[in-house]
This record gives structure tokens, sequence and C-alpha cells, in this order.
């Protein structure tokens, strides 16, 4: 069987959820429209969260080195003793849409499940805002918790962050940001099905048309956002686009899951081997039958409580292996 002949079938109820709320918008046609769409999925995702007892929900407002306003949505433990490690998280959208409560699902689960200081950055959107902007927002929040991490009782030994689509390509950017700056450390990093080329070269498939959920059409439309007037040209920045990358070593260890319905496949491929042979521990899983954001669209499928649970073990595993130093 053709790897792209098939959807696994618990996870088309999220297919059938996501054009309810897309409402037949496109993305590279009618960004505001989708913009609205966006929101009003997550609406819907967001109605079945809770805040679990004993955890505090805030936002955190910084103002950047450029004047504008960074919010740190931040979930926590409400009473805490130590100093608590970092889970800090940027959320997807194809660089033009989303927010910062996004990543509320992961961010309640860190605080009540492990105990972390877990943040969503609220980073501008391009087509706004082109590179480097998003990408230095989520540098800035990030570097301000390292350098307030006594007034904060934050562990900055601790540090984990990750992020999904193109938040996973602003996690993975921001990774090696971090790594050449040497401001501070990471423990590890989660890049969900990360956009990370943009040269947009993966191959549909033999058998459909396009892939599902996120297509070639607008991954082209949210890279020509992002990179603006650096669009098309050969001197693309490894933290603009981390697929061009060519040294990943000195990076954390890392965990990074796609579906094999996911147009980032190849490009994901091709990443995880890259880091392996930078001598990087790589977790690298491939969902049979998983379209682009499966986790999220349809988290009650065998599948995504797979990749979730695989997420937190990654941070759990990482915590306790940094305990034990």
């Amino acid at each position: 069987m053709n790897r792209h002949s098939y959807i696994d079938p618990d996870l088309l109820p999220g297919l059938e959820r996501l054009a309810q709320a897309n409402g037949g918008f496109d993305v590279a046609m009618d960004l505001e429209g989708a913009r609205r769409a966006s929101e009003a999925r997550d609406d819907a995702l967001l109605t079945k969260l809770y805040i679990p007892e004993g955890v505090v929900q805030e936002t955190l407002s910084i103002t950047s080195r450029h004047g504008h306003i960074i919010d740190l949505r931040i979930c926590r433990p409400a009473d805490v003793f130590g100093p608590q490690p970092v889970f800090y998280w940027m959320h997807g959208g194809g660089y033009v849409m989303g927010s910062a409560r996004q990543g509320d699902a992961f961010t309640l689960r860190a605080a009540s499940q492990l105990g972390m200081f877990a943040v969503s950055v609220e980073y501008r959107l391009a087509p706004e805002t082109p590179y480097p902007g998003p990408l230095e927002d989520c540098y800035e929040g990030l570097t301000h918790l390292a350098e307030n991490a006594d007034a904060l009782n934050l562990d900055n030994d601790k540090i984990i962050i990750g992020g999904v689509s193109a938040g996973g390509g602003l996690c993975a950017g921001l990774g090696l940001l971090v790594r050449d700056r040497s401001a501070f450390s990471l423990l590890g990093q989660l890049l969900l099905y990360p956009m990370i080329d943009d040269r947009n070269i993966a191959a549909t498939s033999d058998t459909l048309a396009d892939t599902l959920v996120w297509t070639r059409a607008a991954n082209l439309f949210g890279w020509q956002s992002y990179l603006g007037d650096l669009f098309g040209s050969s001197d693309i920045p490894i933290y603009a686009a981390p697929a061009r990358a060519t040294a990943l070593s000195g990076l954390p260890p890392t965990y990074l899951p796609v579906g094999d319905l996911d147009l980032f496949l190849d490009e994901n491929i091709a990443y995880a081997h890259k880091l392996t042979r930078g001598g990087i521990p790589t977790n690298f899983h491939v969902f049979p039958g998983a379209y682009h954001g499966f986790n999220a669209f349809a988290p009650e499928a065998p599948a995504s409580v797979a990749c979730n649970a695989e997420i937190f073990s990654f941070i759990a595993k990482l915590l306790e292996e940094a305990d034990k130093n």
C-alpha cells in the first residue's frame, strides 16, 4: 500500500472538524478570513480545556528592545517551593496565523503534571512582521525569563523549548540562536512536525494532488510572508530556515514527530538525520496515516494520544536525568 493512499480512520473526525471550522477560507487568497477561521477553530478546541486545580494562568507583558510589547502566556503551579523548570512554547499557523493561547493544551499539562513554569509566547506575525521579528520575539521572551530566573523562581538549568508547525520552525531556529549566542543553555527541544525548509521542494505524493490541512500553496505563501525580501534568495539565514543548517552539533536532545501524510515529512526526515549525524540524541517518530496537526485536531485518536504521551514522557525523562546530574 502506498503510504499516501490512506488516512488513519481514527483521525478522520479531526478533518471533519477542521473543515467545519475553516469555513472554506484559503490562507493564500484571504489571510484575514483564514485568521478569523483559525480563531474560531481555537475557540472550539479550547472550550474543552480547563485550568487544573493548583495551576495559575496569567500573562506577563515585557517590553522588547525595539519598544513593542511581547506577551508571555504563563501556566504555573500555584504553590512551589524550589525553582521551577521552564517549558517555553511557540504556536503554529504558518508564520501568518495563530496566537499564544493555542499552546494551552501543552502548557497546562506541563504545569499540572510536571510542575513546570510553562509559557506560550505571543510573537508577532508575518507578513506584517517578517523575519527576524517573530524569532527575535521568541528569543527576547526566553531571555527575559532566563535573566529574571531568581525573581520568577525558575531553574535556568532546566529550560525546554517546543513548538508546532511554524512554531516548530521557530523552535528549531531558537535552538540554533541560543546555541550560537551562548547566553544560556537548553535541556531539550520539541519540534512537532516543524516548518523548516523555505524551498518547498517536498513531493506531495504519487497518488494525491496535494497534502491535507497544510498545502503546498499555503506553505509557499507562509514562507513568502515570513521571509519577505529574502524569499527566493540563496542567502537565507539558518535561523530563518533551519533545514539549511549543515552543522547541528551543540543542540539539545530532540523529540521530532511527524505524520507520513504531512507536507513536511521529507524535510523533517532530513533534519532528524542531520541531528543524529551531529551527535544529538534524537527521538524521531513517523505516524502512519497522520496528516499535519493530527494530534491537535483529533486528540482523542490513539495516534494522537500516543504522540502527546511521548511529548511529556520525553520532557519527564529530561527532567529526571537533569536531577541525577
